[in-house]
């Protein structure tokens, strides 16, 4: 028997966890308080046991169902025609790359990652080959194994560039600016990104403001469960504007 999935309803594929060591460390640190409280009679430490226990359990619906919900929504906002070229950077399992796929009859979802396990738990680039074929999307799917500072795609040749929880995991900022300017490189005239990050949002957006595309930024979680579990997430939103100049604004083809 088919083990029933956790995520909204079509998701066929197997997603994993974010960070799976955030959970784990919230469990832990609940499960202590839990017994040191009981240990020492103290009714204080199982509250903050409690506390711990509950934000593990937020952190699980987040990755698990919540982020799903959120990227519907956003990818409803870009009401894709179906013939687009999109690269989703730092993929990982598939949930934000086969969800673009779904909404393409023509076009490509690109998948880029170096699958690290450390940033989703079973990260693999065979797991999402695997999920791409369970949600019957594999032929309008490519993998790319490659560095989120240097992605393998010609100067202007997408047209929208998504990323969930990703580009935070280069820890220099430096390298996240990078990141962002490889993004607006890829992107055409008149392309548009999604950027949805738990950290270091109006970074990328004050990037993307200082090389002329038009930004916004918002909250992930609008609303209900999802906010209190994503309440420091923000999306950011850019489009590249037509007859855009990379020189003028400091960002350099293929760089």
């Amino acid at each position: 028997m088919t083990e029933p999935s956790p995520y909204p309803a079509g998701r066929r594929g197997n997603y994993g966890i974010d960070a799976p060591y955030a959970p784990a460390l919230l469990a832990a640190a609940a499960l202590a308080f839990v017994v040191a409280g009981i240990v020492a009679g103290v009714f204080a430490l199982v509250i903050v046991g409690a506390v711990f226990a509950a934000l593990a359990a937020l952190y699980l619906y987040a990755t698990r169902r919540g982020k799903f919900v959120v990227w519907e929504r956003l990818l409803d906002d870009l009401a894709l025609c179906g013939d687009e070229q999109v690269a989703d950077l730092g993929c990982g399992r598939g949930a934000v790359l086969l969800a673009v796929a779904k909404r393409l009859d023509r076009g490509t979802a690109h998948g880029v990652d170096v699958w690290r396990s450390i940033d989703q738990s079973g990260n693999d680039r065979s797991i999402t080959a695997a999920n791409a074929r369970a949600e019957g999307v594999a032929d309008r799917v490519e993998l790319h194994t490659a560095d989120l500072r240097h992605l393998p795609f010609t100067d202007g040749s997408i047209d929208v560039v998504t990323s969930s929880l990703a580009i935070h995991n280069l820890r220099d900022p430096a390298d996240r600016a990078v990141a962002v300017d490889e993004a607006i490189r890829i992107l055409r005239p008149d392309g548009r990104i999604v950027l949805v990050d738990i950290r270091a949002t109006e970074e990328y957006a004050r990037r993307l403001r200082d090389a002329g595309l038009e930004v916004g930024v918002t909250s992930a979680g609008p609303d209900g469960l999802f906010s209190v579990a994503w309440r420091w997430v923000k999306v950011v939103t850019a489009t590249k504007p037509a007859g855009h100049d990379p020189s003028a604004s400091g960002v350099t083809p293929g760089s």
